[in-house]
């Protein structure tokens, strides 16, 4: 029988093609029918060090990227050496057999060997290496040969010179493939005939940019940084189709302080950076709360401190977004937790600067950033886009820019309206935007810009994808977290629901303001909440304890910390572990008392 849940990792020196193999084969599994979610990690020069692609393929939708290697496909020697040791018993190889020499009877290990350079040699073509492997893996692990050659048409049709010769090549390893491995291995793929829902196939910061340009975002500036250097790529192709522009900037600081002109004079406007590059923007974000323009930042997370591991993932800028800057500045934090939810989070980022003329950092990472993953298609449909409130100049002659209101929100002028001429600078000011520093006045317009926070945080009770709860509502073990961790905590929670040990999970969406009806309720009469952190200190935790301290200590309820700090995302099997060892300890616990 067919088993439809394989976890394959291709290995290899940077330069091969490594990633290239993987994009194709899961694009082709995707284009089948099957539901695909994927890692990779890669180092950060341009040429040499080992390349490591990771996908999960499934006839059902995938949440994360697994536990154990089913397959461990090799170009080289150092792919086999660093990752046999991952893999499982019994589980298989598909190698080059002109590079690699693997152990034989290592655990069981199935050996698959193709000699993917002679083969590609015989043709006098030693580009299309990479696809006679890949041809070899869709023979093997039965996935259509049609659509594997309509999908390297789509992905390699524009060198329309060496197309023939990379069909060519696919087809030499499947016809090698066929001959020589004529029984099928114990695990491979089975597309559905019929009936395959229709998806998207994208990656975290594809999502990212098609939210940001749903939500109305016409001019993106930026400064290339890994790991957010897609988003520009990508909307400088497909924001001049709607009338937008992208402007690369000389820097970080330069790019924000674009955005934020562009939103003054009246666009929706956004940038992306990560960790290094946001910290240079932070002088920037305070102007924008302090002028209350509306402004979006991506902040694609990397391993630091400093440069750190430019290719690695992390959770550690959750302080810098949340409270980094001079004195207080206002500033909204928002977090997706998959592909799909980049989509929507950018929208809710965008309605939040609009509606309350606020800066929103959106907070992605390096695992979710270039991860390709099956999703539904978008509900255009839902989609509600909140307009910046704009002054109504008719009825006064007397514009007040910062006029102190009951929400903190105040009418906005754009350049060009009519008696809407007004001062706007980082320097405190008087309701008309006047430099004032008495200290009456900067009380009055430090709680006007803090309102904005309040006001958000009752109004959101009322909006789409602001939380994620699931699981046991008796549970005494809850799971809280934020980001790309979710997929593994619902896959470890599914799995310890199965054997018996009831939990909860929530995870909420957006950081600051933190939702305090929905968490409130959710901790009531726990006794243990786990928080899974790609960071040190567990920041989000922390956060957790200092907020909802009062709560905790009346209620007895422990907070722990699940930290992991490598550069790597989490697996199930980490989060499952640890829920059992805490109900262990809690029922050990009972015992006693």
């Amino acid at each position: 029988m067919p088993v439809n849940d394989m976890v394959i990792r291709i290995g290899g020196e940077s330069g091969e093609g490594i990633v290239t193999i993987g994009e194709i084969f899961v694009r082709i599994a995707a284009f089948s029918g099957l539901e695909v979610y994927t890692f990779r990690t890669f180092p950060a020069e341009i040429l040499g060090g080992h390349v490591t692609f990771q996908a999960r393929i499934s006839d059902k939708p995938v949440l994360s990227q697994g536990d154990e290697i089913d397959v461990l496909v090799s170009l080289n020697q150092e792919g086999y050496d660093k990752h046999i040791g991952e893999l499982r018993p019994g589980g298989m190889v598909l190698y080059d057999s002109t590079d690699v020499s693997p152990m034989p009877g290592l655990d069981g290990h199935l050996l698959y060997p193709v000699p993917v350079d002679e083969l590609a040699r015989s043709i006098d073509f030693m580009r299309g290496r990479n696809l006679v492997m890949i041809g070899a893996m869709v023979r093997l692990f039965g996935l259509p040969l049609d659509r594997a050659e309509q999908m390297v048409r789509r992905r390699l049709g524009r060198y329309k010179d060496l197309l023939p010769k990379n069909l060519e090549s696919l087809n030499l390893g499947y016809n090698y493939a066929q001959e020589h491995f004529t029984q099928p291995p114990p695990v491979y793929l089975e597309p559905p005939v019929e009936g395959a829902r229709e998806g998207l196939v994208m990656t975290g910061n594809q999502a990212l940019a098609l939210g940001a340009i749903a939500a109305g975002c016409r001019i993106y500036a930026g400064y290339p940084i890994t790991p957010a250097t897609d988003i520009m790529e990508f909307l400088a192709k497909e924001l001049p189709k709607v009338g937008g522009a992208v402007i690369q900037a000389e820097d970080e600081i330069a790019a924000i302080n674009m955005a934020i002109g562009a939103s003054f004079a009246g666009a929706r406007a956004m940038t992306a950076t990560s960790g290094p590059g946001l910290s240079l923007m932070i002088e920037a974000l305070g102007l924008a709360s302090m002028t209350e323009t509306p402004v979006v930042m991506v902040d694609v997370q990397r391993a630091g401190p400093s440069t750190g591991m430019p290719t690695k993932t992390s959770q550690g800028d959750l302080y810098l977004a949340l409270y980094a800057g001079n004195d207080e500045a206002p500033r909204f934090v928002v977090a997706p937790s998959s592909v799909e939810d980049c989509f929507y989070q950018m929208i809710n980022a965008f309605n939040l600067a609009e509606r309350y003329q606020m800066p929103v950092i959106v907070l992605s990472d390096q695992s979710l950033a270039p991860r390709v993953e099956t999703c539904p298609p978008f509900r255009l449909d839902q989609i509600e886009l909140f307009d910046r409130e704009l002054a109504d100049l008719a009825e006064t002659d007397t514009y007040e820019r910062y006029k102190i209101t009951e929400t903190g929100v105040s009418p906005m002028a754009v350049p060009g309206m009519k008696g809407g001429h007004h001062t706007a600078e980082g320097l405190e000011h008087n309701e008309k935007g006047n430099p004032n520093y008495t200290p009456q006045m900067h009380q009055a317009m430090m709680e006007k810009r803090q309102r904005k926070i309040e006001t958000a945080r009752q109004q959101l009770t009322l909006w789409p994808n602001i939380v994620e709860e699931w699981g046991d509502d008796d549970a005494a073990i809850a799971i809280m977290g934020w980001g790309s961790s979710l997929g593994p905590v619902q896959e470890a929670m599914a799995r310890a629901q199965a054997e018996g040990y009831k939990v909860a999970a929530l995870f909420p969406k957006v950081l600051l303001p933190m939702p305090d009806l929905q968490i409130r309720r959710f901790i009531k009469g726990r006794r243990a909440i786990i928080i899974p952190e790609l960071n040190l200190r567990g920041q989000f935790a922390r956060m957790i304890e200092h907020r909802y301290s009062r709560e905790l200590i009346r209620d007895g309820i422990e907070v722990v910390s699940l930290n992991k700090y490598r550069g790597l995302p989490f697996r199930p099997v980490e989060i499952y572990e640890k829920i059992v060892e805490v109900a262990q300890l809690l029922t050990v616990r009972a015992r006693v008392e």
